[in-house]
């Protein structure tokens, strides 16, 4: 099997969450969860609130569902969403 690259979009449940405290729980999982190469990205959404985008790569065996509901139940965070999944090739 290859390897997928991902990206979850994670939404705050608002502008004053502490968003490093989401990416640090948010690698934990990732990295629980077998993924790797964990990478962060934030995307204004509006009126101060951010979304975080995690970045990772995973073995196409290896389940994201998991992954993908602990990252909606880390606290103050309101969904996860998968924004984009490619297979990586090289």
């Amino acid at each position: 099997m290859g390897i997928a690259l991902l990206k979850i979009k994670l939404m705050p449940s608002s502008p004053e969450v502490n968003l490093e405290g989401i990416k640090e729980k948010a690698k934990e999982i990732v990295e629980k969860g077998k993924g790797k190469n964990c990478s962060f990205e934030e995307e204004a959404i509006a009126f101060g609130l951010k979304a975080i985008i995690v970045c990772f790569e995973i073995d196409e065996s290896q389940e994201l569902e998991p992954i993908e509901n602990n990252l909606r139940n880390i606290k103050n965070v309101n969904s996860a969403q998968v924004i984009d999944m490619r297979r990586a090739f090289g």
